[in-house]
């Protein structure tokens, strides 16, 4: 694991005994020709479980750096456009208490959301102080964020699987499903879906998931609304 990662840890679990926490380290991204002077870093990044650690204000502004939606069905204004919706902060709050799972992940090396499109700043030997001291959600960004709901018997689905741009393909997402997946399989819960996008397929296929066995097909409630007239109308 190495000097750095050792003391790192050490420190860690002497502060931060609690089951919910466990500090990793993950290796950035390699850099093109024109930056070889930035080598890949090692980031430690701090993985809880403990709901209590996530402030709802930092996790709404990890919605929309991600581009994340928490609303399938969209605002639409009078000309049939989209309308751009704030993160209702006390739904967020009620799906966080409703969560059978919710894996955080925070790490005090990220980049701010308008440097997400460009590298990471931190060369593998920079700023010794900051990459030693433990990772914390105190003293950490929320980068990374998951949950699962579940009726805790038989079925589970995982949701809002989300990374901040600027430290994806880094194994971070993987982590947090793999997570997920350890907790919901330790309550012997093994019926477990995923709703994704076309974009998100490869990934979950990477971590385990593939068409459903039974050859079922999502369908999704359409929202309606009753007519005059016996009929229903999309709204």
């Amino acid at each position: 694991m190495g000097f750095l990662a050792a003391t790192a840890a050490t420190a860690a679990a002497s502060v931060y005994p609690s089951t919910y926490m466990e500090l990793r380290w993950v290796r950035g991204r390699g850099k093109g020709k024109s930056e070889l002077n930035f080598k890949p870093s090692m980031i430690p990044i701090y993985i809880s479980t403990n709901p209590s650690d996530i402030n709802p204000q930092e996790l709404s502004q990890l919605f929309i750096s991600c581009n994340h939606s928490c609303n399938r069905f969209p605002i639409l204004d009078s000309r049939d456009r989209t309308v751009e919706e704030a993160v209702d902060i006390d739904k967020l709050c009620l799906a966080l208490s409703h969560s059978f799972v919710v894996v955080s992940v925070f790490s005090n090396l990220a980049l701010s959301d308008d440097e997400s499109s460009k590298r990471l700043m931190v060369p593998l030997l920079g700023n010794l102080a900051q990459r030693v001291a433990p990772v914390t959600p105190s003293n950490g960004q929320l980068v990374g964020f998951g949950r699962a709901v579940s009726d805790v018997g038989l079925t589970a689905s995982i949701h809002d699987i989300m990374v901040i741009p600027s430290l994806r393909r880094m194994g971070i997402g993987r982590m947090i499903v793999q997570r997920i997946l350890r907790m919901l399989t330790s309550r012997e819960i093994y019926d477990i879906a995923t709703l994704c996008s076309e974009e998100e397929r490869l990934f979950f296929e990477a971590c385990g998931f593939g068409n459903d066995i039974l050859g079922s097909t999502t369908m999704m409630y359409a929202k309606t609304a009753s007519t005059g007239f016996g009929g229903s109308q999309m709204v």
